[in-house]
């Protein structure tokens, strides 16, 4: 048998290749995601050792919120230093502080990364610092700076140059370039700008005067280093910590880690839908050929061989499918991964760059995944071979595209119904904990119940979608047609594929405009000021603006917005800021019991979603804590209605500065008397602020619109590859029909149908298929869409908008891409040769 299972593998060839091609793509990109996350790990690991192996110790304030490399700590008294360097052993320390400053490019535009903008102090002691100089020197006044070299390669920035600099408290200040720098052998720190100062200058830039935050030290040669750790330690005042330079490398490592492990999953999730997608491909392909080898698997049943066999036989070819096409895919994961980063890019999400990192669990993931679904895919086929009758040998047995199945409709619809019952149930489940499994366990088990059901509509709803290209296209329309309405579960199982992709962008699409259409309406509910200013990048202004904005004639009321992070019941959140004294001039806060008049006696304000999932009501006590002042309690005031602006938890702006460390504020609503020219005034009077962005509420709300556009073009193209291969399904079972169907073909040529009516029969064909699925995809992704926005309400998403227009297109984009993917097929059967063909069995 297995001869006879490598001879029908090179028998089939043609008929297997693009099933191949469909796990080829899925693997790589499950390859590609892999390769791309270990390579950011990597980079980030190998970062933190070239630059944290060099120090023994760091002397840290201790963990007041979170923990770890993301934990806020209060920072040192700078008199520490000193009393760190006389401890006995200790051969060198410096101090570390860092924080906002960004650069300003030749053309006025701050400089940006997603990564960070930060000002560090510079270390003149090159055996110590993690900043090392390939030109010129160190920074010697206040007036100095040294640049990363990522920043000066890419702006064209030099040594001797003058460049300006943006910080939280003070407009952008001049700078003399000293020298150009890279952070341990890169660049720069993981692609954020560095701004390196003298410690005077860097302390005054980020606002820690007088303070670090940290203390770095070296060990002397030859001293134990676990007494010299435990001598700094008793040389600190409470609340200072002595760590390890090896637990700053690792809470940095894990910090990075965790953060990667939501963009690995969100990735692989993507690739396992295009797997996903990728299985329909290989199950309607594996049921076709069974089909077609009817007299040959029945002949090997007269000859002797046995069920068993012959299933092992099947399920053989497609290990042997799976196993190769996998190797490929990981072999081509290198690309992939490019590609992504290529693509993430393109979108604004900059990512740092490094050797590509190949593990072996890449490999073995890629070939067991890719495999184990190529053979899962052939199962049902494989038992179909097996209940061919030998007496099927005996005389032409008519394949109906099924694979010879024999299982009544009745059952495989009650199955289906049950499946996509269950399906509906796992769904809802998952989006109320909310947990993704069984999101995803739901949605698949939707996706195959549907496919299940979809022959029961196949021929009435070809036949319908059909009409017009019969009356358009007369006798070759009229054919393509009856060749889909022909073979119902044929058609249902190729339009399949098609219908996942498609009911996937449907539901996106949903969620989409849901999300833009909630985030205008959000804004207009919660902000009723007529400006808006707010920093580009930094989320932080410069202490001056308010009063800078107040100053222009025509601006009435201002509202300074601040936020931070606090613990509320032992749980990190952002509390907002706000002035009780003129709060309803440009806030609306709808209060739903209590009175914003809490504010003012210190009291904290909290969403009716915070005190219903906590059981809170006015004049309840909550545990609170702040990373300044500490742990206490506060007495909930009142409760309002969800604000996007305030969000969760409100407190007054008198109460916020005096629990946090030198705020700065977030945003400024401005309330002007209407007159158009106040948004230029308001403009030319904080043009020196080169971060400060002024907007109208429109301007605004067209902001957080393009937001989420931008990130529902990421998922539209991250889904294109699902959608790519679901064509390569119509492709190949195209390509298949015309094999089959080679005598019919014949004899049609035969009785006078032209080469371009043959061609135009098949694209009549895929057409229909491809509307098809597309109607039932974009029915069930809309259907799937309305139920996420909907267990999304109390997060925000109040709107409901189904964008019926972009729905549309897609079915019209389905359509093209279905003509487009006939174009091979439809070729091939227009070139048979005539005589050859009515001469074939």
């Amino acid at each position: 048998m297995a001869k006879v299972t490598l001879r029908g593998l090179l028998a089939h060839k043609l008929r297997l290749t693009l099933t191949a091609l469909a796990i080829v793509l899925g693997v790589t990109f499950i390859s590609g995601t892999f390769i791309l996350t270990d390579t950011l790990n990597s980079t980030f690991s190998n970062l933190f050792s070239s630059v944290y192996q060099k120090i023994d110790f760091q002397v840290r304030g201790v963990a007041q919120l979170g923990t770890g490399a993301n934990a806020t700590r209060n920072p040192l008294p700078e008199s520490l230093l000193t009393s760190v360097r006389a401890v006995p052993g200790v051969g060198g320390a410096y101090g570390q502080v860092e924080g906002y400053a960004q650069f300003v490019a030749r053309d006025g535009k701050p400089i940006s990364s997603t990564v960070g903008t930060l000002g560090v102090e510079f270390d003149p002691d090159q055996q110590i610092s993690s900043l090392h100089l390939i030109a010129g020197g160190p920074p010697v006044t206040g007036d100095d700076v040294v640049m990363d070299a990522g920043t000066a390669k890419s702006y064209g920035f030099s040594v001797g140059q003058q460049v300006r600099v943006l910080s939280a408290g003070a407009p952008p200040q001049a700078f003399t370039i000293t020298g150009i720098a890279q952070f341990g052998t890169a660049d720069n720190l993981a692609g954020a700008t560095l701004a390196a100062f003298t410690l005077p200058t860097a302390q005054r830039i980020v606002g820690e005067t007088g303070q670090l935050d940290d203390i770095n030290v070296v060990a002397k040669p030859g001293a134990d280093k676990a007494t010299v750790q435990a001598a700094i330690a008793r040389a600190m005042p409470a609340g200072v910590q002595v760590v390890t330079g090896q637990t700053v490398i690792n809470e940095n490592t894990s910090s990075v880690s965790q953060a990667l492990s939501f963009f690995n999953t969100a990735l692989l999730v993507f690739a396992l839908i295009a797997l996903f997608v990728g299985a329909f491909t290989i199950y309607n392909t594996f049921s076709i050929i069974v089909g077609q080898r009817t007299r040959e698997l029945a002949l090997l049943r007269v000859v002797g061989a046995s069920r068993g066999q012959l299933l092992r036989s099947v399920l053989a070819e497609a290990a042997i499918v799976g196993l190769v096409s996998s190797a490929i895919g990981v072999g081509l994961g290198a690309l992939a991964a490019l590609g992504l980063e290529a693509l993430l890019s393109g979108f604004g999400q900059s990512l740092p760059t490094g050797p590509l990192t190949f593990e072996p669990r890449t490999a073995i993931v890629g070939l067991a995944v890719g495999t184990l679904v190529t053979v899962v895919s052939a199962i049902g086929p494989a038992r179909n071979a097996v209940r061919i009758p030998p007496v099927a040998a005996l005389a032409d047995r008519p394949a109906d595209g099924t694979g010879g199945s024999t299982a009544p409709a009745r059952r495989r619809l009650i199955a289906g119904a049950a499946l996509a019952v269950a399906g509906a149930a796992l769904l809802a489940a998952g989006l109320s904990k909310p947990v993704v499994a069984l999101v995803g366990a739901g949605a698949g088990c939707i996706f195959i119940g549907v496919a299940m059901l979809a022959p029961a509509i196949a021929r009435p709803l070809s036949g319908l979608l059909g009409r017009p290209l019969a009356a358009l296209l007369g006798t070759p329309g009229q054919l393509g047609r009856e060749n889909s309405m022909r073979s119902p579960r044929r058609t249902a199982q190729t339009a399949s594929a098609l219908m996942v992709g498609l009911a996937l962008v449907s539901a996106m699409a949903v969620f989409g405009a849901s999300l833009s259409q909630s985030a205008t309406s959000s804004v207009d509910q919660a902000v009723s000021a007529d400006l808006i200013v707010s920093a580009n990048g930094t989320g932080q202004l410069a202490d001056g603006v308010p009063s800078a904005a107040a100053a222009v004639p025509g601006v009435t009321a201002v509202t300074t917005v601040y936020r931070d992070q606090f613990e509320f019941k032992s749980t990190l959140a952002t509390v907002t800021g706000l002035p009780p004294q003129g709060l309803a001039d440009n806030v609306i806060l709808r209060m739903t019991a209590g009175s914003a008049a809490a504010l003012g006696q210190g009291e904290l304000l909290i969403d009716s979603t915070t005190a219903k999932a906590n059981h809170l009501a006015v004049g309840d006590i909550a545990p609170v804590k702040f990373a300044y002042t500490g742990a206490t309690t506060m007495r909930i005031g009142g409760i309002y209605q969800a604000n996007a602006l305030i969000q969760s938890y409100l407190v007054s702006s008198a109460f916020f500065l005096a629990h946090f460390r030198q705020p700065s504020p977030g945003a400024v609503l401005l309330r002007t008397n209407g007159s158009p020219s106040v948004e230029t005034a308001v403009s030319q009077a904080l043009a020196r602020y080169a971060d400060v962005q002024v907007q109208t509420r429109a301007q605004f709300e067209q902001a957080q619109v393009a937001t989420v556009n931008q990130l529902l073009g990421l998922v539209y193209a991250l889904l294109a590859l699902a959608v790519l291969i679901a064509l390569i399904g119509i492709v190949n079972t195209l390509m298949l029909s015309v094999l089959e169907r080679t005598r019919e073909i014949g004899l049609l040529r035969a009785v006078g149908m032209r080469r371009r009516q043959v061609r135009a029969m098949i694209r009549s064909e895929a057409v229909i298929l491809a509307t098809f699925g597309a109607v039932i995809g974009i029915v069930v992704g809309t259907l799937l869409g309305l139920a996420l926005v909907t267990s999304l309400r109390q997060q925000g998403i109040t709107e409901t908008t189904v964008p019926v227009v972009r729905l549309i297109l897609f079915l019209v984009l389905a359509a093209l891409l279905g003509l487009l993917a006939a174009s091979w097929p439809a070729r091939r059967a227009a070139r048979l040769d005539v005589l050859a063909a009515i001469a074939a069995q």
